[in-house]
């Protein structure tokens, strides 16, 4: 039995992956923490009430370090930094769900997160926790980087057509809505339900932090370097990303050939599903589910492929996956709590 810490229990990720977890029959939750709340864990979330009778604290490395072999970190960008290292000197494994490791460098940290990093040991050391892309490091790693929700729904979409075509792509547009619920608890006015509700906005125009993230794992994908336009937009709905991406080809692709290459491509993926020829994704078809569902389309010239990719930006975009990548490290069936 493997015994698993959240940190970060009072958030959205923090909560899904519990609940996950709670049905899984490999794990037992140990132990979780939340520096802003205290308190039983079922009257923090009343929905728990009757299913664990686990008390939140705040966060105490030496009890996590004690009691846990396997810990999700839940926690806002740049708090995993400060304390992932005293974990990984203690020997356990950690599934980050925040950004601190999922780029490649402390100057493209910097950059986009605005803030220094402070752990350049352990960013170099971290496995990005993309399954389908990644599956043989993930199984051996220590630190996993746990995807963004957009480069998730991007990469798994873009990911056949980079692999394969790459010399023929000359741009790639991602128009990109998520949930309220992918910004968090936190209480912003923009996020506030008179804001969102009958609205929709983007934001972040080409300025958001999960652009270097797409470009990076699509030119290690392809071998060379790649650049997306990536344009978020905030959906009046709770949960789910559906991206519209825009792929501009410098010569046609036959469509046939490039379905067939879809398939083969996530032919043994437990959670990925390709749409048939002419059927489109949908938000509600994947909502409370770890799948991404992707679509294709052609314009008449064959010049220009539209790719639709849909998650739950709370489980495959976050706590799923997450589950998923804790599934392949201790060797359990992929699919294992997630059904």
């Amino acid at each position: 039995m493997i015994k698993i810490g959240i940190v970060g229990i009072s958030g959205y990720s923090g909560l899904s992956t519990l609940e996950i977890l709670l049905n899984h029959p490999n794990v037992r939750v140990m132990y979780v923490s939340a520096n802003n709340t205290r308190g039983k864990l079922n009257d923090i979330w009343p929905r728990l009430k009757s299913r664990t009778k686990l008390f939140c604290d705040r966060y105490n490395s030496e009890i996590a370090i004690k009691e846990c072999d396997c810990l999700f970190l839940a926690v806002p960008h740049t708090v995993s930094m400060m304390i992932t290292p005293q974990l990984i000197k203690a020997g356990k494994r950690v599934i980050d769900l925040s950004g601190d490791y999922r780029l490649d460098r402390v100057s493209e940290f910097k950059r986009w997160y605005h803030s220094a990093h402070q752990d350049g040991r352990n960013l170099k050391k971290a496995v990005y926790g993309l399954p389908e892309l990644y599956r043989a490091d993930i199984q051996k790693a220590q630190l996993i980087a746990n995807p963004g929700c957009f480069p998730t729904a991007a990469i798994l979409g873009l990911a056949p057509v980079a692999a394969m075509y790459a010399d023929q792509i000359q741009s790639i547009i991602i128009d990109a809505k998520s949930g309220v619920s992918g910004a968090g608890k936190k209480a912003t006015l923009g996020f506030s339900y008179c804001e969102v509700n009958e609205n929709f906005k983007a934001y972040r125009v080409l300025n958001h932090q999960h652009t270097p993230e797409i470009d990076l794992y699509l030119s290690q994908l392809s071998g060379t370097k790649m650049t997306v336009h990536f344009v978020p937009h905030l959906l009046p709905v709770s949960r789910g990303i559906l991206e519209t991406i825009y792929v501009q080809l410098s010569s046609n692709i036959s469509p046939g050939k490039l379905m067939t290459q879809y398939k083969r491509f996530y032919k043994t993926e437990p959670f990925v599903r390709v749409m048939d020829a002419g059927q489109q994704v949908e938000l509600k078809n994947v909502q409370n589910s770890n799948y991404c569902d992707i679509s294709l389309a052609f314009s008449p010239d064959k010049r220009l492929l539209v790719i639709t990719s849909v998650i739950d930006n709370l489980l495959k975009g976050a706590a799923g996956q997450a589950v998923q990548n804790m599934n392949i490290m201790y060797d359990i069936e992929e699919n294992t709590g997630l059904k």
